[in-house]
């Protein structure tokens, strides 16, 4: 009569235990790597958000200094004309700041094109608050969907009333 277990293995390797574990893991490492093949991995401007999520929440905050902002050059028609007085500045897409940490200073960029309507009415000329990993100065915010360290033109002190 024929033996299940094969003979032409070493004696360790005949036990059914041995070769129920061996099944598993052969088992555990396709459905592995079938995970790691398949899975949906997450965009760049999921991980942005996530990054920026994570320094609201967590970061450090210091001050810091906008340097220069740069605004889309597309203009459509219907477009006010930047000569006119009442027409509406548009929102800067990149916000270039520099802070300064432990004697160190960085200066970055944030795109900010996604959160237009957190930085429609920005004032350059004013200290602003930059958030920062604080194992990694040099990741760093200035504005998230949660948060803002931004002075907005709407922060104005109000004008005192006339005396006279």
């Amino acid at each position: 009569m024929y033996s299940l277990n094969p003979t032409h293995l070493p004696l360790y390797l005949r036990s059914p235990r041995v070769i129920a574990t061996a099944c598993a893991a052969v088992a555990a490492s396709a459905g592995a790597a079938i995970y790691l093949l398949t899975r949906r991995k997450p965009s760049a401007e999921e991980l942005e958000r996530e990054r920026r999520d994570v320094l609201a929440r967590s970061g450090r905050i210091t001050d810091g200094t906008i340097m220069d902002t740069t605004v889309a050059q597309a203009r459509n028609d219907s477009d006010p004309s930047p000569n006119d007085p009442g027409s509406a500045i548009p929102a800067p897409n990149i916000i270039i700041y520099n802070y300064r940490i432990a004697g160190v200073t960085y200066e970055c960029a944030q795109d900010v094109s996604t959160l237009a309507e957190y930085v429609h009415d920005i004032r350059t000329d004013l200290p602003i608050q930059v958030r920062y990993a604080p194992h990694n100065p040099g990741n760093s915010i200035v504005v998230a969907e949660s948060w803002s360290g931004l002075r907005l033109k709407s922060s104005y002190p109000h004008e005192p009333a006339d005396r006279g």
